[in-house]
């Protein structure tokens, strides 16, 4: 009887399923960094504004608190986008005749909001509490980076489900004192463990990883 394959088609289908496996491979890291990687996430990306509002000049320099915009962070689900009143209640008195005020001005003017772009945004099937979180323990900084180092504010975090069941999982690794909530600065020390715990505890902290404390 003839042989039907050449010698050569043991290697040559070897070859293939080595090649098959090293692209499917190939495929799903790619895949796996995509996901992962800023033109998805966000991460480190400041999308446009209509002002370029810099966090570093207004917490830094002047020493502007969290609360002095954002006055619903310890009350509300929602931190809140300050409006131009409170912009003017500045800008009303120094730099009120400048190009990059103007847009201010004329929202103010014409009574029409700013149309700020969201850069830290849940999708609509997910619940988050700005207060409850504040309220037990976790600091600004924790989601939002030290907000004070940005000229223009990114994400520092992916705000994906897994980056938050991690701090769920163990809540004691990243409270602080409510004092130092809204240090934008704050470094945790040496002893979090012990400190953490202690503040679980105080704080009544229940690590909550049941679908639906987020998926309402």
């Amino acid at each position: 009887m003839a042989q039907l394959f050449r010698p050569s088609s043991n290697t040559i289908a070897k070859v293939s399923i080595v090649a098959v496996v090293l692209l499917a491979s190939s495929t799903i890291g790619v895949a796996y960094m995509i996901d992962r990687g800023s033109w998805i996430t966000n991460v480190q990306v400041a999308p446009e504004q209509p002002i370029a509002f810099s966090h570093k000049h207004h917490v830094k320099d002047d020493g502007i608190d969290c609360r002095y915009c954002h006055t619903s962070v310890e009350t509300s689900h929602f931190a809140g986008v300050p409006p131009t009143e409170t912009c003017m209640s500045c800008h009303s008195q120094i730099w009120n005749n400048v190009t990059a005020t103007q847009p201010i001005r004329d929202s103010w003017a014409s009574g029409k909001s700013i149309a700020w772009n969201r850069v830290h945004n849940l999708p609509d099937y997910v619940y988050f509490n700005h207060s409850i979180h504040v309220n037990k323990g976790i600091g600004c900084s924790s989601c939002h980076g030290n907000v004070a180092e940005m000229p223009l504010i990114y994400k520092v975090n992916t705000l994906n489900m897994n980056w938050c069941i991690n701090c769920h999982r163990n809540p004691a690794q990243y409270i602080r004192p409510r004092a130092e909530i809204f240090n934008v600065a704050y470094q945790y020390p040496d002893n979090q463990a012990e400190l953490g715990a202690k503040l679980v505890k105080e704080y009544h902290v229940q690590s909550l990883l049941d679908c639906a404390t987020c998926h309402r």
